[in-house]
């Protein structure tokens, strides 16, 4: 019934996974990959019937939780799927019976299994949930297991290792560890089972003297809950971010602005910097012609103003030249006051409106 379970939920995961291919997905395991795990083991109530060394009698012997670990070696196809030979071992200590009988002793198992599962990798969540059948062969050592009746009185003592075949369901979830690629921390729950009955060689003493016979144990299941670790050979580390960009280098301006003193048309120091500049960046756009345009400020008469203006576009020109630019590229033009960088009234002497523009086209 619990094997069936298992079934029932790994269907039904499968179905919410093919359901939701467009989320986030976790990359799949994909080659090589060991894992082991440690935890707790369950052992349900055991049937023991008595042959010869006990009679006829049976009873169920009762079994504290135990050890469980296991490791395992594996191969993942990188589509979900993945195969895995596992070794384990389990040790559980007899603790009473269901009847008036008493036992005392250890059961320690190991075995290999093949086990075949399945990663969801594609839910979108942190983890990874899994299921997983598999099948293979466990021994079970009874170790100095002692069973006493007392009606009629017998001492039973067996100390052997009996086999069987054995399945088992696995359900777990992985938790992927961003920081180092390929290791992952596991969960499992764990259904195992031994459906052969086992013949144990025992020794009886009773009233009867010493007799030999054995002891068979009938079926066994266990439950166990394991944490791990697996990791998965050759993952590459994601790729680092990519290095931001190098800003472009600015490109060079096209507008280029030169100042007058009042009533002047002579090159300042600065004047002559920014002229030079222009000249410059000219060679570094594409330009074929370079417009120079001349104006004032309001303090003077239209007339006066325009022929200003003229002046001092023919003194930027000339030191364009100077600079090397040919004189066939360059047109001058004179507006006056007539456009006006800060706007005033007439008969102001406004610093900003005594300028050239340098265009380059």
């Amino acid at each position: 019934m619990k094997l069936r379970t298992a079934l029932l939920a790994a269907t039904g995961l499968a179905a919410l996974a093919i359901a939701q291919p467009a989320m986030a997905q976790t990359p799949p395991v994909t080659g090589i990959y060991v894992g082991a795990g440690l935890g707790y083991n369950i052992l349900n109530n055991q049937k023991i019937n008595g042959n010869n060394a006990f009679g006829t009698a049976a009873t169920k012997a009762q079994f504290n939780g135990g050890f469980v670990g296991v490791a395992s070696v594996g191969y993942g196809f990188g589509n979900g799927l993945r195969v895995e030979v596992q070794g384990d071992y389990y040790s559980n200590q007899a603790n009473g019976t269901t009847t008036s009988e008493t036992i005392n002793g250890w059961e320690d198992k190991y075995g290999v299994m093949v086990n075949a599962l399945y990663d969801f990798n594609n839910l979108g969540i942190p983890v990874v949930p899994y299921l997983g059948v598999g099948v293979g062969y466990q021994w079970a050592n009874w170790n100095n297991v002692t069973l006493t009746s007392y009606n009629p009185a017998a001492t039973v003592h067996t100390s052997s290792v009996e086999g069987s075949f054995a399945y088992q369901g696995i359900a777990g979830i992985a938790y992927p560890i961003p920081a180092l690629p390929g290791l992952a921390v596991t969960a499992e729950y764990r259904f195992m089972g031994m459906p052969e009955n086992r013949k144990y060689s025992a020794t009886s003493v009773g009233p009867n003297g010493t007799n030999t016979g054995q002891l068979v144990a009938v079926q066994e299941f266990n439950n166990s809950f394991l944490v791990g670790l697996r990791y998965n050979f050759g993952v590459a580390p994601p790729p680092p971010p990519p290095a931001p960009m190098a800003a472009p280098a600015p490109a060079p301006a096209r507008t280029y602005l030169v100042f007058f003193d009042w009533d002047k048309y002579d090159l300042t120091d600065r004047a002559k910097a920014i002229i030079a500049e222009a000249a410059q960046n000219s060679t570094k756009v594409q330009t074929t012609r370079i417009q120079v345009n001349g104006f004032t400020d309001t303090s003077g008469t239209p007339e006066y103003n325009m022929g200003l203006s003229i002046r001092r576009a023919n003194s930027v020109k000339a030191q364009l030249i100077t600079d090397g630019v040919p004189a066939n590229i360059i047109s001058i033009e004179g507006f006056g006051d007539t456009h006006l960088l800060v706007p005033t009234g007439p008969g102001v002497r406004e610093p900003q409106n005594r300028r050239v523009e340098i265009i380059l086209q």
